[in-house]
């Protein structure tokens, strides 16, 4: 005896004669050209919430950086609060322009503070925030998020420091002597 399972038939669709008339070929599409603005990039859009805004250079970081450090060479300037990241004063900023954001913190010997904890809680982006050592002796220290150490560098007198976006970082005064570090996010 032989068992017939048959499964129900699914019903057809209907099928009109509007559906049977041939459209016209299409061209094959590309995957940008459903994006409108994205294919004229570089372009003025005529929607004003797509308008870009030119974030600031690596060189022009680097350069207002340098003159801020140039600035703190008198400690006047030096921030009163220590351990904290804090607006540098005018005459620092001054060698910053357009969208460049110019923070300053001091540290005491074997204290040490967040980079996380900048003003306005903004996210580290790759070439978006710089460091520069305008007095003293830090070291950068990235950590992993479970806590891990995953690097240890120095941050050396005249020479700046890109920070990315991968892991907690924090800055450590290892020297004898007050250290004083210029941010610069743009």
């Amino acid at each position: 005896m032989s068992s017939d399972i048959s499964t129900p038939a699914r019903p057809q669709p209907r099928v009109h004669a509007r559906d049977t008339a041939e459209a016209p070929p299409r061209p094959a599409a590309s995957a940008l050209d459903e994006i409108g603005d994205l294919v004229m990039a570089g372009q003025r859009s005529g929607y004003a919430h797509l308008a870009g805004r030119a974030r600031p250079t690596v060189g022009q970081l680097l350069t207002a950086a340098r003159s801020a450090a140039h600035a703190l060479s008198r400690p006047s300037l030096w921030p009163r609060r220590h351990g904290f990241w804090q607006l540098a004063p005018r005459t620092v900023r001054r060698g910053a322009s357009g969208r460049m954001r110019v923070t300053v913190v001091a540290l005491e010997p074997d204290e040490f503070v967040s980079l996380a904890s900048a003003p306005e809680g903004r996210a580290a982006g790759p070439g978006a925030d710089l460091l520069y050592l305008a007095h003293g002796r830090a070291h950068l220290v990235a950590t992993a998020p479970n806590g891990a150490l995953l690097a240890v560098r120095r941050l050396a007198g005249g020479r700046a420091r890109a920070l990315g976006a991968n892991s907690e970082h924090q800055l450590v005064n290892t020297g004898t002597r007050t250290a004083v570090v210029v941010r610069v996010t743009g």
